[in-house]
């Protein structure tokens, strides 16, 4: 093996919906030989069975555009390509790339990855006995109260391989793990095995690092003023080496940032212990080291992998029943009482029979006219009966625009409803699940190999949690009152019905502050959300990252179940770092610099 090759990977979709040109500006001037993108999330898998319903075909079809825009770039370049696309039917978008493919007289073969689609085998599945507990509460599964629609494994990067090796110039999965569509080429290229810990952990690591797309590169970062321009933003690239080392980059002549600093951010975001699980290796983030080796170029070495779960985990979306809101905007004097008349008027009209009934005051800042107060009222209903939250509710608080408060008008029209899901993680036995590759569209033998794992539970809050105190002393005694972000940085996002906020911090010494003054009870301080009315909190996790100064913070049920049932305004907690930053705390005048 040579151990001076390269391979360069690159991302082009954090999520579906995202830049739609980022395909065809990687594969342009990435100078790549993969090309990833991740292209599901909890949310989507719902999404995506929602379109199925409708005959739109339950997989992503921008990358079907963005397949147009790029095959005679990936054929000219032979650039590889590798995504989880195919999400609820990776056959049907394959079928379509393969008659795009045939149509043009290219000759690329279209590798198809399945197995990870269990929904109509859930029944069967408990009837033997895998109970399917929900990972965060340990409820038992109920079928026959929230029927399933979608169920999804998430399977590793060995299919994957299986299907490269097979000669497949494309790669289409249903659910991956997001970090398993980047280890896969390094994977195949290097010819690494099962047991080649360190190495999957590295790219692992690195996988996660630029599976967000642009997160990495700048976008969502803390310290924003540092990025040089948001114009063109360039997508993150890994390019790694034979013994799991990486580097995070970025095309040239590209807007945005690779630095320590968008490198930690991300590798904070939505993880919960140190310990970063997956189907084929575990990896340390403790051990994980970064280096700044040029413009825009960030080392990512030492990372250290021990064994895999026994476990996939897997990601079932019930049918939580139909929700719907409606917003009214309030102005000038008595915002309060004028809420209380409204909701008073609509209740007595509807009653108050419902499943969940949330209730929300947002008052908005008028530039330059402080003294005139302006709120939103946002009232949201949750039921089984799609009826009750339909055109009954909503019409209901249309009919009260003439007939209420003073200057009352609506931001919101009258409207139907919709279903939402309930995100319900669980666990089932490796042994249970039977990865299928496919060659244009002819399955294949795979023998899986996956490592049977260790027994490590995927609830992370019982692995490696730390003591909220530190034996780090305060630096200074002389303090002054500034924002948390005037010193540190944050990146945070939601793990199901958890959220979790990982704070950073660029030095040594100033990390030495943050590990001592960010303690659990802190954190609970700043956020008085977290008491309930009996006067106890919601569970809070921490666990210390020194070897990139940072904290990690896991908040248990801050989400409901999930973002599809969350009434929360800001469902996948995607500002709640900043929320934090925001809060003025003392700082050592002598970190400030």
């Amino acid at each position: 093996m040579n151990d001076d090759k390269k391979i360069r990977v690159g991302n082009c979709s954090g999520f579906y919906g995202d830049k739609l040109a980022a395909a065809k500006e990687m594969v342009t001037f990435g100078d790549i030989d993969y090309l990833t993108g991740d292209y599901l999330a909890e949310l989507t898998m719902l999404i995506l069975y929602k379109s199925q319903l409708k005959d739109n075909g339950g997989f992503a079809r921008s990358f079907y555009i963005q397949f147009q825009e790029i095959l005679e770039d990936i054929v000219s370049k032979r650039i590889k390509v590798i995504v989880n696309a195919g999400g609820l039917d990776p056959i049907g978008l394959s079928e379509k790339l393969i008659q795009l493919i045939e149509s043009t007289g290219c000759d690329l073969k279209v590798g198809t990855v399945m197995g990870d689609n269990i929904v109509s085998e859930l029944e069967t599945l408990q009837k033997q006995g895998i109970s399917f507990a929900n990972m965060d509460t340990a409820e038992a599964l109920d079928l026959t109260k929230q029927p399933p629609v979608t169920a999804n494994v998430y399977l590793g990067v060995w299919p994957i391989v299986a299907a490269l090796k097979s000669g497949a110039d494309i790669v289409i999965t249903g659910r991956v793990t997001d970090a398993a569509l980047v280890m896969a080429a390094p994977a195949f290229e290097f010819g690494w095995v099962q047991d080649d810990l360190d190495r999957l952990a590295g790219a692992l690591v690195a996988g996660h690092v630029i599976e967000c797309g642009t997160q990495a590169t700048g976008g969502n970062y803390s310290f924003f003023e540092e990025v040089p321009t948001f114009k063109n933003i360039g997508f993150p690239i890994a390019e790694f080496r034979n013994d799991g080392t990486s580097v995070i980059t970025k095309p040239d002549d590209t807007g945005g940032l690779v630095s320590v600093g968008t490198v930690t951010s991300q590798l904070l975001y939505e993880i919960a212990s140190p310990f970063y699980l997956n189907p084929d290796v575990t990896a340390d983030f403790r051990t994980i080291a970064l280096k700044e080796v040029g413009e825009n170029r960030v080392e990512i070495s030492g990372v250290k992998g021990v064994l895999p779960p026994e476990d996939y985990k897997i990601a079932i979306n019930l049918n939580g029943g139909y929700k719907n809101s409606m917003t009214f905007v309030l102005t000038g004097l008595n915002i309060e009482k004028k809420a209380e008349l409204f909701k008073r008027s609509l209740f007595e009209i509807i009653g108050t029979d419902f499943e969940s009934i949330n209730t929300k005051l947002i008052y908005k800042v008028v530039p330059g006219l402080e003294s005139v107060k302006k709120a939103d009222l946002e009232i949201t209903v949750r039921d089984p009966d799609a009826t009750k939250v339909g055109r009954k509710f909503s019409d209901a608080a249309t009919s009260l625009v003439l007939s209420n408060y003073p200057g009352l008008y609506s931001k919101t029209p009258p409207s139907t409803g919709s279903q939402f899901g309930v995100y319900w993680p669980a666990v089932i036995p490796k042994n249970l699940i039977t990865p299928k590759v496919f060659i244009n569209v002819q399955e294949i033998q795979f023998d899986d190999v996956t490592l049977k794992g260790a027994n490590v539970e995927f609830k992370n809050s019982t692995i490696m949690q730390t003591d909220s105190k530190s034996n780090i002393s305060k630096n200074s005694t002389e303090m002054v009152v500034r924002p948390l972000g005037t010193l540190v940085g944050a990146r945070s996002g939601d793990k199901g019905g958890n959220a979790n906020v990982g704070f950073w911090a660029k030095s040594k010494e100033a990390y030495g502050w943050l590990n001592e003054f960010l303690t659990i009870e802190k954190i609970q301080e700043l956020m008085p959300e977290l008491k309930s009315t009996d006067g106890s909190y919601l569970l809070v996790d921490r666990y210390e990252l020194e070897n990139i100064f940072a904290v990690n913070f896991v908040i248990h049920k801050l989400l409901g179940r999930g973002v599809a049932s969350s009434l929360r305004e800001d469902p996948q907690a995607k500002s709640l770092g900043e929320y934090f930053l925001a809060q003025e705390v003392p700082i050592p005048t002598n970190l400030l610099g």
